[in-house]
């Protein structure tokens, strides 16, 4: 049982190491694969692009190699051969020792966190035996402080098979040791070929780093977002109906072509990533780089297997020495997808070579200004990797427009089991809101909480500006309050403060509770005024516009709403106002003839009002629109209640 458990677990070696100190040879040896496959690969005998290979140890475990290129001109192809590698095998020719490839390489390896591996001195069959101890002291001194201090050292000759069984049996120890890795919470494999296979179509290859798919899924080509579907799967050569991470795939899509993408896409579970331009890092500068990095220097970001040109921004210092951290934003020149977690590497723009990199601290962020309090204090907290602070602190970065619960698996990187287990008794300490369960769309409680004073100003403000207006329409103080401008978070605000009594809500006009309109002595004197003219207008009135300039200022509009508010006067159309008086005594007669006669045309309801066709039409319209009569023909009824 143990041993089909070992059979199991998928673990992927890498090789690492200068031009021509033998990986490509040594890979055959071990696997009788060559690597080199490009007919201009054989015939200089250098390796450009990555190399596959499998072999079976000792106990039967299945071991998958990448075979990368030395070269310097080829360290990109490098850096996307280490992406998802379990265990690094450092190989140094034991003629020439370790070279500048040798050092990149390893620096890559660290940056990358490459936590296990091995040496191999390979050609020991070309040098003396004096010659062989002191490339041994050599490279001891090279791999102090690194991850491979302590790592063992096994020395081979392709040539004559010496060492060959030894390292066999060293590599069954590191692969037996090995932790399985995470499943992760999406598939992703980072595309480091694609080619057409004759009756098959496209194809892909790559070393799944998270996840698992099956045959027939739907998947999505990023950063182009292509929609398309796994048509077959193979790894290791053999069929295969599913594939997990730590595994060399290739994947046979359906309906894409060749053309439409590139190394450096990731085939990824359907909508599961976002693509972006920008990314907030926690940036490590080598302690071998040549020269400080300045704010906004060019240089080459390396995330899986792309490589894309960025403008480095240092965000909290002025420029970075060798040796030293700091957190950054790259802005990318074409987009990319990352997740949070995911590690990368920077080469300087010119001469290339890698100087730096680090961790992905946000994969979708917004553009960040240097030095900010705000935006220093947030990536630290996710640069503690706490998935609890994580899931808060991407919740309050989501601002007033919040995050919709299906984004922050992406976003934090965190599993959707663990995710729930977190936001489950984030909710009950009321840190973060769930405001629109339609959208499933949280707020941290610091932003609703802000929002919500907005609200309360905006009123407070309006009524001192206008406090004659009995309240301010709805959609008007939505409008004015910049962090509710959001409808589902505005309306959730206005409901909780109707509720808690802080704010009346009228028809569609909003008013703080202890709002209540006071006249001053001249509106006293202007609401007398136009109480006593349309009194004594009875049913017919001016129209208000004949009487505006009588008041000074507003006065007379401001007023004159207020007594429409108070029930004072009675709005029948626009501009035309009347009496409360006149209204009820004309609402009397109206009922008493309709119950005595059941009906009324226009000519005898004009005949009882005495008035002009101008308010007989309006005011027996009025009677409909309050639900007193309903017109029946060319006649008029008493509405039944």
């Amino acid at each position: 049982m143990e041993v089909g458990q070992e059979k199991m677990k998928q673990v992927i070696l890498g090789t690492a190491g200068h031009i021509d100190h033998g990986k490509t040879t040594l890979i055959k040896t071990l696997t009788g694969i060559d690597t080199d496959r490009l007919k201009e690969e054989k015939e200089r005998g250098i390796t450009i692009e990555l190399g596959f290979a499998h072999m079976e140890l000792p106990d039967g475990q299945v071991l998958g190699i990448v075979d990368v290129p030395g070269h310097e001109k080829f360290v990109k192809n490098m850096v996307a051969g280490v992406t998802g590698i379990d265990i690094v095998a450092l190989i140094i020719a034991a003629d020439e020792g370790v070279m500048p490839q040798t050092r990149e390489h390893m620096e890559i390896c660290q940056l990358l966190k490459v936590k296990q591996g091995l040496v191999i001195l390979t050609k020991t069959d070309m040098v003396e035996s004096d010659w062989l101890e002191l490339v041994r002291e050599d490279v001891s001194e090279f791999l102090s402080g690194t991850f491979l201090e302590e790592a063992p050292i096994v020395e081979v000759s392709s040539v004559t098979g010496d060492g060959i069984e030894e390292l066999k049996q060293t590599l069954n120890t590191l692969v037996s040791n090995v932790t399985e890795r995470g499943i992760g919470n999406f598939f992703r494999l980072p595309i480091d070929r694609v080619f057409i296979m004759k009756g098959f179509g496209t194809v892909v290859t790559g070393t799944t780093v998270s996840g698992q798919i099956q045959t027939g899924d739907d998947v999505t080509i990023y950063p182009q977002g292509i929609p398309s579907r796994i048509r077959g799967i193979q790894v290791h050569s053999h069929e295969a109906n599913e594939v997990r991470a730590g595994l060399r795939t290739a994947i046979n899509l359906q309906g894409v072509e060749k053309a439409q993408i590139q190394r450096g896409d990731i085939v990824a579970t359907k909508d599961s990533l976002r693509p972006t331009h920008m990314v907030d890092v926690q940036l490590d500068l080598l302690t071998s780089a040549p020269r400080k990095l300045k704010n906004r220097a060019k240089a080459r970001f390396h995330s899986g297997t792309a490589e894309i040109i960025g403008t480095v921004v240092l965000l909290d210092v002025e420029e970075l020495q060798p040796g030293e951290s700091c957190l950054a934003q790259i802005r990318l020149d074409q987009p990319t997808t990352v997740l949070p977690q995911d590690r990368f590497v920077l080469r300087s723009y010119s001469p290339v070579r890698a100087i730096g990199g680090g961790e992905i601290l946000n994969a979708l962020p917004l553009k960040k200004k240097r030095f900010s309090k705000t935006a220093i204090s947030e990536l630290n907290i996710l640069k503690g990797g706490d998935p609890k602070a994580i899931i808060e602190q991407t919740i309050r970065g989501g601002r007033f427009q919040g995050i919709e619960h299906r984004a922050l698996p992406f976003l934090t990187n965190v599993s959707k089991k663990q995710l729930d287990d977190i936001l489950k008794p984030l909710q009950a300490q009321k840190k973060v809101v769930l405001y629109d369960k339609e959208r499933g769309s949280f707020i941290h409680a610091e932003f609703l909480q802000k929002a919500r004073e907005e609200v309360l100003q905006t009123l407070t403000r309006y009524h001192q500006e206008f406090p004659l207006k009995t309240g301010l329409q709805k959609e008007e103080l939505r409008s004015r309050t910049i962090g509710s401008r959001n409808q589902k978070l505005f309306n959730n605000l206005i409901n909780q403060l109707s509720r808690e009594g802080s704010v009346v809500q009228e028809k569609e006009s909003l008013r703080l509770k202890e709002h209540t309109v006071t006249l001053g002595q001249d509106q006293e004197a202007a609401r007398k005024k136009i109480g006593e003219i349309y009194l004594k207008g009875g049913l017919q009135p001016p129209y208000f516009k004949e009487l505006k300039d009588q008041f000074a200022g507003n006065t007379g509009t401001e007023v004159l709403q207020v007594m429409v508010k108070d029930g004072l006067l009675i709005k029948v159309k626009e501009d035309l106002y009347f009496h409360s008086d006149a209204i009820e005594a004309l609402k009397e007669r109206l009922t008493s003839f309709l119950k005595d006669n059941e009906e009324i045309d226009t000519p005898k309801f004009k005949e009882m009002t005495g008035a002009s066709r101008k308010y007989t039409i309006p005011l027996i319209e009025y009677f409909d629109k309050s639900q007193l009569t309903v017109r029946v023909g060319d006649a008029r009824v008493l509405r039944k209640k």
